[in-house]
């Protein structure tokens, strides 16, 4: 099950014992009883029918039951190697982490870095708030074992699989570099003063602002040898100032910016369509996906989740749509 209900409905299934990964509101999460669940706040979701904002009592519900055999777990901002050093042997973690907190920073800068990262599939997201809340409110994320909320803490569901199964993490990223500059950066970072553009230092928001990027649509993408992974704009200073990402970039990766695309909802229902949504257990999408390309009431196909802050692939991803799929 990955679907959105009420809170009645989600508190009926945590009586059940089921193991639950929750998504919504803060004041709807507060509602539910202590149970097998870990959740995140965030009002956006994508569904069926396309893409909603939901304020109104209801939570989104992913069921691990039947899945695999289901352990649960939490760890603070120092701990996070636990998160796949913890993992089953042949299974996957499902991580949540409030956005903007030290956890979040220290699993963007060194989730790479863990022992076994990229051996024990990790995925998951970045718990957030209503856009109109930001600065008023944190992201929270909530260990269900005690009905706990945290600012700065990682709650992991571990699903260890049967012997004859596996897990697959599954990205769709409609990003490609544009084939222009490169741009490079010395230290790993979420806010940047300066990079190189083609082996020449420049001030990062100048050299943004130069090509009318500012708009924060188009994400970086980085060449991780052949894999592209994104990096969001935030905000762009005034040139001659800094600017804030929403994923850090690494020294000795290449990147470029992102080719425009023209038609969001039309590209993700062209690459959902080759994806059958038999064998996922959970997906997410990203909170810029949903506002840049205006998904709101349009419906993409593929597996309904949260939108988020933030996705989570192994490492810290922007600007994707996250998978797992039990094969």
């Amino acid at each position: 099950m990955n679907e959105l209900i009420t809170v009645q409905a989600a508190s009926d299934l945590i009586k059940r014992g089921l193991p639950l990964s929750l998504a919504g509101p803060e004041s709807a999460l507060d509602q539910l009883p202590s149970g097998n669940w870990i959740g995140g706040t965030i009002p956006y979701f994508m569904v069926a029918a396309g893409g909603v904002v939901s304020n109104e009592g209801k939570v989104f519900v992913t069921n691990l039951s039947g899945v695999g055999k289901v352990t649960f777990a939490s760890y603070g901002a120092d701990e996070l190697a636990g998160i796949a050093g913890n993992a089953p042997a042949n299974g996957f973690a499902l991580a949540i982490i409030p956005a903007g907190s030290a956890a979040h920073q220290k699993f963007a800068a060194d989730a790479a870095n863990f022992e076994d990262a990229f051996v024990k599939p990790t995925v998951g997201w970045i718990a957030g708030v209503h856009l109109s809340e930001l600065g008023t409110k944190t992201p929270k994320v909530y260990d269900g074992r005690t009905a706990a909320k945290y600012e700065d803490r990682a709650v992991v569901a571990y699903v260890a699989l049967p012997d004859d199964k596996l897990a697959s993490v599954e990205i769709v990223n409609l990003f490609e570099p544009d084939g222009g500059d490169v741009l490079t950066f010395q230290k790993v970072g979420f806010g940047v003063e300066q990079c190189e553009v083609n082996g020449k230092p420049v001030n990062f928001a100048q050299y943004i602002r130069s090509r009318g990027l500012e708009h924060g649509k188009l994400p970086l993408v980085g060449d991780y040898a052949g894999a592209h992974i994104n990096v969001s704009l935030q905000t762009v200073g005034e040139a001659g100032g800094a600017v804030a990402l929403y994923a850090p970039v690494f020294p000795g990766v290449d990147y470029r910016f992102a080719k425009p695309v023209a038609d969001y909802a039309g590209a993700f229902r062209t690459r959902l369509a080759t994806q059958e949504p038999e064998g996922v257990a959970f997906s997410c999408n990203c909170i810029l996906n949903f506002l840049f390309g205006e998904l709101e009431g349009k419906a993409i196909g593929g597996v309904e989740g949260p939108v988020t802050f933030g996705e989570i692939a192994y490492q810290l991803l922007n600007q994707t749509q996250v998978a797992v799929r039990i094969l």
